[in-house]
């Protein structure tokens, strides 16, 4: 769990937040044999699937612009909307320091 919590910024709900948008919780995605990072946005109030068990569930489907290998990202929280678990297939979840550094590279190789 403290992976979790390094990985996606400590408490709170998991994912990334941006100012100006409260309700978006932001994971970064890299397909498999790919030189792309995907950000990925999850409406915490609208994304979010309740289940039985009274905790929620967001799956999503990535794909990169340069990149066309689809990523299947499955997110699990508990009852108040806390990350508790990721399962991701055709691709490795990476931080969002690692998706400015890539972000920074591609702006610079623009004209």
């Amino acid at each position: 769990m403290d992976f979790l919590r390094k990985l996606f910024g400590g408490g709170g709900s998991g994912g990334a937040k941006v100012a100006g948008d409260p309700d978006g919780l932001y994971y970064y995605v890299r397909p498999n044999d790919c030189d792309e990072i995907v950000r990925v946005r999850v409406n915490r109030l609208n994304d979010l699937s309740l289940r039985d068990d009274g905790s929620y569930w967001v799956h999503k489907l990535v794909r990169g612009v340069k990149c066309r290998q689809q990523v299947e990202l499955d997110l699990y929280y508990d009852s108040g909307r806390k990350l508790q678990n990721t399962e991701i297939s055709g691709g490795v979840i990476v931080t969002e320091s690692e998706y400015e550094v890539w972000a920074a590279a591609q702006n610079a190789h623009q004209p």
